[in-house]
C-alpha cells in the first residue's frame, strides 16, 4: 500500500478497507462495554486468526476517553478478545489514538499508544501498520501467535529509531554545551556539570509538558525569552544566573514560595529529591556562568521531540519518555566511560532480578512462618493443581497436553522411540523446519520435540507434587512472577500475608524491607527491573489486606494501620506511595561515575512524577515532595574501601591504641546509621518539615564526611604510595561499612545483589587505581573483583545474580573466581550464551556471556545447575529466556564449569570418563604430526597436511592460527586427526572451552582410550581420515585479502560442512569404541546441527 493511499484511509476514518487492503478479514460486530457508569460502543472492523481490530466510539462529551478510562476499557476488552488493537476517535474526527497492550503473565502490561491529529502526516502509523500486511499464501498457516508477534514487532519498532536519533543529537548538544560553561577549570567537573544541567532541564521538560510548571507547556522557552526581553538579549548570563538557579534552588528545591518568588517563577511545585539542591560543584565553583546561547541551542533541540511520562506515541514518531531516556542514558554513560559496561536489555534484567528477588522473599517469609511452606501446604497444593498455568507460553506453545505427539507428521513420529534400530535414519527428518502452528520461530522438529519433552517433564513434576521449594521455580524455569502474585491474591492465611509484606516492605521497627543492590548500577537498568518486580507485589499485598480488613477490621490491626498510612492525605495516590516506598526502602546503587548516579536518580524521580496529575487547587499542585535518594544511590569505587568491620580491625591491628581506634570508628558508624535512619524516617512519615529534613540531612552529611575522611586516611596509609589528594581523586574510595552501616553490620549485608559489572582488564585501569586483598586478583578482570566484593556485601541466605563474560565458566585464569563461588555459594545456576548468530548485546562483537544466580549459604551440600550453550537466530530472542532448561550436572573439570544441559549429554561425558587422555600419546621428537586450527566456531578442523598460507611480507609459511601435535606413531596421529574433526570432539570443545579458542587443555584432556581401542576401530579411523582429507582438499577455496602489516595475503579456506557425511562416519565408529547408545549417537551427529549446517540443512526455499 502506498503512503498516499494509507493517508487517505486515515483521513477518511475508513479502517475497515484499510485493514482489508492489508489482508485482514472483514468482520461486523458490536460490543457494549461499561466503564465508569458509561457504556462505550466498540465496533469490530477487522480480524486475523482471532486478533481483533476495534473502533471505540467517543465518550458522552464527544471526546476520546482519558488515559485511566482507556486502561479500564482495555481490561474489559481483554475479557472478550485477549489479543486486540483499539482505535479511539473523537466526535469531530480530529484525533485518532491507536492503543495496543502487550500482556505477559506476571508482568505489568506494556501500553503503546500512537496519536494522530488531523492535518498531521501519519508517518509513524504508516510505518507500524504497513508491517501488518498478510499475503494469501500465509493464510492457511497463520496463527494468533504469529499475528500478535507481528503487531508487537511493528508497534514497538519505533523506540530504537527514536533512541538512536535522539542519542546522536544529545551527544552533540552535550559537547556544545561544554563550550558555554565558564568558571569550571577542571574538564571532568565541567563535563559533570554539563550533564547535571541537561538532566535538570530534561526533568523540567517532562514536568512542563505535564502542566506542572505554571500550567505552561512551553515554560522554559517562554521564560528564556522573557528574561532576554527584560534584561536585554546581549546580557549573556541573565537566564542562568537570574532565572534558572532561582528556579532550581529556591523554587523546585525549596518549599514555602514567597509571593515575590511566585511572581517571578509562577506556580510551581516543591520537588525535593536532591536534584535541585545546591550541588557540590555549585559550592566548589561559585562563579559559574553559562551563556543564553547554550539554552537557545538546547531548547531548540528538545523542542524537536514530544516529551511525556507515559508510553503514548504521536504519529510524528519523535517521542521521548522515561523508558527511551533510560536506554539513551545507559548508552551515553557507557560510551563516555568506555568502561566495558553494556546496555542490558529488559529480558536479561527481568530474568536475573525475578529469580533473585522472589526466591529471597519466599525464603524470608518461610523463616518466619514455616507452616505455610510445608510440603502439603496450601501454597504447594495450589501449584500442584495448577496444570500448566505457570509454565511459560513459549515452552508450551503448540502443545496439546492431552496428546502431545498427535499433531506430528508420520515420518517425524517414527523417530520417537529411541530404542529402535536405524534410529539415525528415522530421525533425519527431525532436522526439517517445523511449521508455525507447532514451532516457535526458527525451530526445527528436533527442537520442537526436545521442548515438548521438557514441557511434559516439568508438568509431571508439578502434578506429582515434586515442587515444594521456591528454588525449584528457577530449576524448572517456571513463571515465578505470576505464581507470587497468585499466592498473594488467593491467600487465605493472614499470617503468611503479614510476614510476606514485612519481608517486602519492613515494619518500621525490627523487620527491615528487602534490600536490593546493584554495585555497578550505571543509569539504573537493574534497579528499574527490581522496581517493576516489587511494585505489583506491594499492590497485591495492599489489595489483599483491604479484603481481610473489610471482613474483620478488629482482627487485622496491622493491616488497618498499614492501609491508613497508604491513604494519608499527603500521598497523591497509592501508586506514588508504593514507588516512593520502593525507592527509599528497597533500592540501592553505587557507580564510579557521578553522572551515571545522577541519571539513575533522575529516572527514579520521573517514575514517581508520572503517577501524578497536577492539581492547582491542592497544596504543592497535589504533588508530594520527591524522596531524597542521595544516600541510596551513591558515587564511588565499589572495589576500593572497607566493606566489613573485620577489614578495619585488620587495618588497626598492631597499632598501640587498637581497641580505642577501632571502637571510635564503630561508634561513628553507629552514629551515621542513626542519622541515616532519622533522615529516611522523616521522608517516609509524610508531611515532612522542610527545616527538620534539611537539618537531618546536614547532620548526616557532616557525620558521614568525617567518618569517610578518617577511613580514607587509614586506607591510604595501608595501601598507597601516592600523595593523599591524588590517591583520593584516582581511587575514589567507597567505604561500604560507613555508607550502609545498618545494612552491613546490623543485617549482615544486602539481601539481593544484581547487576552487570564492567568487563575490563585490570591492566587497563591499574594506572588509575590498584586493588588490595582480593583472592581473585589473578583473574585479571574487574568483574571477578566485583563478584568477590559482592560476597562480602551479601548477607547469609541472600541471592546474587549477574551477567558476566563467558570465561567465568571455562578458563584456567578464572579458577580463583570459580573456587570462590564454590566455597561461598551452596546453590548455583549457570546459563551460557553465544554471540553468533544472535547475541544478548546488540551492536557488539565477541561478547559471549554467562548469567549466574547463586544462593549465599554455609550449607555443606553444594548444588550446581547448568544449561546448554545457547545459540539462537534473532527471531527466537523473545522466547529465549522462557525456554531455559537447567540440568544438575555432576561432571567436574578443573578450570571449567561444563556447559551440560541434559541427561543425554551427561551420559555421553560419563562414558568418556573411563578412557585415558590424548596427552598420554604425545611425542615431540617425531614427524607424525596433526595440524589443527585453534580458532574454530562451528567446526574444528584438523589436517594431516599444512594448509596453504602466504603473505607478501614473509612468503609461504604456516598460519599463526594453525598449531601442531606430534605423536609416537603415524597410525595414532591419523586416528587423533580424525577424532579432532569429529562432532564428539566438538561437543567436548563446547562443554569446556570459551567456544572460540581451541587450547591445548581441551586436546590433552580428551579421553581417547587408545589402549582400549581395537585394531578394527583404528583401521577404520585411518581410512575415514584419508577420505576426509581428500574431501577437504576438493572443497577448499583459495582466498585473498590485505593487511597493513603483511600486505596481500592468500590462504586456503575449508568448508567442513560439505564433508559432514564423512565426519558422521567417524562418530559412528567412535560410538562403537565408547559404547554409545543409538540415541547418544544421534545426539552427537546432530549436535547444534541447525547452526553448524545452516542453510545447507534445509530444502531450497526454506530459511530461518
Amino acid at each position: 500500500m502506498s503512503k498516499k493511499q494509507f493517508k487517505q484511509y486515515i483521513e477518511r476514518y475508513d479502517f475497515t478497507n484499510l485493514f482489508n487492503q492489508l489482508g485482514w478479514n472483514y468482520v461486523k460486530h458490536q460490543d457494549p462495554v461499561k466503564v465508569n457508569d458509561y457504556t462505550y460502543k466498540l465496533h469490530s472492523v477487522a480480524e486475523k486468526s482471532g486478533f481483533r481490530i476495534l473502533l471505540c466510539e467517543p465518550d458522552n462529551k464527544g471526546k476520546i476517553p482519558d488515559y485511566v478510562t482507556r486502561i479500564k476499557l482495555d481490561r474489559a476488552i481483554a475479557r472478550l478478545y485477549r489479543e486486540h488493537l483499539t482505535i479511539f476517535i473523537d466526535k469531530e474526527q480530529k484525533t485518532q489514538l491507536w492503543q495496543w497492550v502487550w500482556r505477559e503473565p506476571g508482568k505489568p502490561p506494556e501500553i503503546t499508544e500512537t496519536v494522530w491529529y488531523r492535518g498531521q502526516e501519519p508517518e509513524l502509523l504508516y510505518q507500524k501498520t504497513s508491517g501488518l500486511f498478510f499475503t494469501l499464501d500465509e493464510e492457511e498457516n497463520i496463527t494468533i501467535v504469529d499475528v500478535t508477534g507481528r503487531v508487537r514487532e511493528n508497534f514497538q519498532q519505533n523506540r530504537e529509531k527514536v533512541t538512536k536519533k535522539f542519542y546522536e543529537g544529545f551527544k552533540q548538544e552535550h559537547k556544545k554545551f561544554l563550550d558555554f560553561i565558564k568558571g569550571i577549570a577542571d574538564k571532568a567537573d565541567r563535563e559533570w556539570y554539563a550533564s547535571l544541567m541537561l538532566n535538570r532541564l530534561m526533568f523540567c521538560y517532562f514536568i512542563q509538558k505535564k502542566g506542572f510548571l505554571d500550567k505552561n507547556r512551553n515554560y522554559l522557552r517562554d521564560k528564556l525569552q522573557s528574561c532576554q526581553q527584560k534584561r536585554g538579549k546581549n546580557q549573556f548570563y541573565s537566564f542562568y544566573r537570574d532565572f534558572l538557579l532561582a528556579l532550581f534552588h529556591r523554587g523546585l528545591g525549596s518549599p514555602g514560595h514567597s509571593s515575590e518568588l511566585v511572581a517571578e517563577l509562577g506556580r510551581i511545585p516543591y520537588l525535593n529529591g536532591g536534584l535541585f539542591d545546591i550541588h557540590k560543584l555549585e559550592k566548589d565553583y561559585q562563579d559559574i556562568e553559562i551563556e543564553d546561547k547554550a539554552f537557545e541551542r538546547v531548547f531548540k533541540f528538545f523542542d524537536e521531540w514530544n516529551w511525556h511520562l507515559d508510553t503514548r506515541e504521536t504519529a510524528s514518531g519523535k517521542d521521548i519518555n522515561p523508558d527511551v531516556l533510560g536506554y539513551i542514558f545507559e548508552k551515553y554513560i557507557n560510551d563516555r566511560a568506555q568502561m566495558g559496561a553494556y546496555y542490558t536489555k529488559e529480558d536479561i534484567t527481568d530474568y536475573i532480578s525475578k529469580n533473585c528477588i522472589l526466591p529471597y522473599l519466599f525464603d524470608e517469609t518461610e523463616r518466619k512462618h514455616k507452616a505455610a511452606f510445608a510440603p502439603q501446604s496450601w501454597i504447594w497444593s495450589m501449584l500442584k493443581n495448577s496444570g500448566d498455568a505457570y509454565i511459560y507460553e513459549a515452552l508450551k506453545y503448540g502443545i496439546d497436553p492431552e496428546d502431545p505427539w498427535g499433531d506430528l507428521p508420520e515420518d517425524v513420529k517414527e523417530g520417537l522411540n529411541p530404542e529402535q534400530p536405524d534410529l539415525l535414519e528415522k530421525r533425519r527428518c527431525w532436522n526439517r523446519l517445523a511449521p508455525s502452528e507447532a514451532a516457535l520461530p526458527t525451530e526445527i522438529w528436533r527442537e520442537v520435540i526436545e521442548r515438548r519433552k521438557r514441557y511434559m517433564e516439568v508438568r509431571s513434576k508439578i502434578e506429582n507434587g515434586e515442587i515444594t521449594h521456591v528454588n525449584d521455580f528457577i530449576t524448572c524455569n517456571l513463571n515465578i512472577r505470576q505464581f507470587t502474585r497468585d499466592v498473594i491474591e488467593s491467600c487465605e492465611d493472614p499470617v503468611f500475608l503479614l510476614h510476606f509484606y514485612k519481608s517486602l516492605a519492613g515494619d518500621g521497627k525490627r523487620r527491615k524491607a528487602i534490600s536490593i543492590l546493584d554495585p555497578t548500577c550505571g543509569s539504573g537498568a537493574f534497579l528499574f527491573a527490581a522496581m517493576n518486580i516489587l511494585e505489583p507485589l506491594y499492590e497485591a499485598c495492599l489489595h489483599r489486606m483491604e479484603e481481610f480488613t473489610v471482613a474483620n477490621p478488629k482482627k487485622h490491626k496491622y493491616f488497618a494501620e498499614t492501609l491508613e498510612q497508604v491513604k494519608a492525605p499527603e500521598h497523591p495516590n497509592r501508586q506514588y506511595f508504593i514507588f516512593k516506598s520502593i525507592i527509599l526502602n528497597n533500592l540501592y546503587g553505587v557507580d564510579i561515575m557521578h553522572e551515571a548516579v545522577e541519571i539513575a536518580k533522575l529516572r527514579l524521580f520521573l517514575k514517581l512524577v508520572a503517577t501524578v496529575e497536577p492539581d492547582y487547587a491542592k497544596p504543592n499542585l497535589g504533588l508530594e515532595p520527591l524522596p531524597d535518594v542521595d544516600y541510596n544511590i551513591r558515587a564511588g569505587n565499589t572495589l576500593i574501601g572497607y566493606a566489613r568491620e573485620e577489614e578495619i580491625e585488620r587495618a588497626f591491628a598492631g597499632q598501640l591504641d587498637f581497641d580505642n581506634d577501632a571502637g571510635r570508628v564503630k561508634e561513628r558508624c553507629e552514629q551515621v546509621a542513626m542519622a541515616f535512619n532519622r533522615y529516611k524516617e522523616i521522608q517516609l512519615g509524610g508531611g515532612e518539615d522542610y527545616q527538620e529534613f534539611h537539618q537531618a540531612k546536614k547532620e548526616l552529611e557532616q557525620r558521614l564526611d568525617k567518618l569517610n575522611h578518617d577511613l580514607n586516611i587509614l586506607l591510604h596509609k595501608k595501601t598507597s604510595g601516592l600523595e593523599y589528594d591524588a590517591w583520593l581523586n584516582t581511587h575514589q574510595p567507597f567505604h561500604w561499612l560507613a555508607e550502609f552501616y545498618e545494612i552491613i553490620h546490623d543485617r549482615g549485608g544486602f539481601d539481593v545483589i544484581i547487576g552487570n559489572p564492567p568487563y575490563v582488564e585490570y591492566s587497563k585501569v591499574k594506572e588509575q587505581y590498584t586493588i588490595s586483598g582480593y583472592s581473585t586478583e589473578d583473574c585479571g578482570n574487574l568483574y571477578a573483583f566485583v563478584i568477590e566484593r559482592c560476597t562480602s556485601l551479601l548477607r547469609r541466605q541472600g541471592f546474587i545474580g549477574m551477567i558476566i563474560q563467558l570465561p567465568i565458566v571455562c578458563t584456567d585464569r578464572m579458577i580463583p573466581l570459580q573456587n570462590h563461588i564454590k566455597r561461598h555459594y551452596s546453590l548455583n545456576y549457570f546459563s551460557t550464551y553465544d554471540d553468533r548468530p544472535g547475541k544478548l548485546f546488540d551492536g557488539l562483537e565477541h561478547i559471549r556471556a554467562t548469567i549466574f544466580i547463586s544462593h549465599h549459604s554455609d550449607a555443606s551440600s553444594r548444588l550446581l545447575y547448568t544449561t546448554v550453550y545457547h545459540r539462537w537466530y534473532t527471531g527466537f530472542r523473545p522466547f529465549l529466556f522462557d525456554n531455559i532448561g537447567y540440568f544438575n550436572s555432576l561432571f567436574d573439570f578443573k578450570g571449567s564449569i561444563p556447559k551440560v544441559g541434559n541427561g543425554v549429554q551427561e551420559g555421553i561425558i560419563s562414558k568418556l570418563g573411563s578412557f585415558d587422555a590424548i596427552g598420554n600419546y604425545f611425542d615431540k621428537n617425531t614427524n607424525n604430526i596433526v595440524y589443527y586450527h585453534n580458532a574454530p566456531q562451528y567446526w574444528i578442523r584438523a589436517t594431516s597436511f599444512i594448509p596453504f598460507f602466504w603473505n607478501e611480507r614473509d612468503g609461504e609459511k604456516p598460519s599463526s592460527q594453525v598449531k601442531k601435535l606430534s605423536f609416537k606413531q603415524l597410525q595414532i596421529a591419523t586416528a587423533v586427526n580424525s577424532i579432532i574433526n569429529s562432532s564428539l570432539f566438538y561437543i567436548w570443545f563446547i562443554l569446556l572451552s570459551d567456544c572460540r579458542h581451541l587450547n591445548m587443555r581441551e586436546i590433552i584432556s580428551f579421553p581417547i582410550g587408545l589402549k582400549k581401542m581395537n585394531s578394527k576401530v583404528i583401521k577404520s579411523l585411518n581410512s575415514i581420515n584419508s577420505n576426509l582429507m581428500d574431501s577437504y582438499k576438493k572443497n577448499k577455496e583459495r582466498k585473498s585479502t590485505f593487511y597493513k602489516t603483511t600486505g596481500k595475503v592468500e590462504y586456503d579456506e575449508f568448508y567442513p560442512g560439505l564433508s559432514k557425511s564423512i565426519i558422521d562416519q567417524i562418530d559412528t565408529v567412535l560410538a562403537e569404541h565408547y559404547g554409545f547408545t543409538p540415541e547418544e549417537l544421534d545426539f552427537i551427529i546432530n549436535y547444534d546441527i541447525k547452526y553448524r549446517m545452516g542453510k545447507e540443512l534445509w530444502e531450497e526455499g526454506e530459511d530461518v
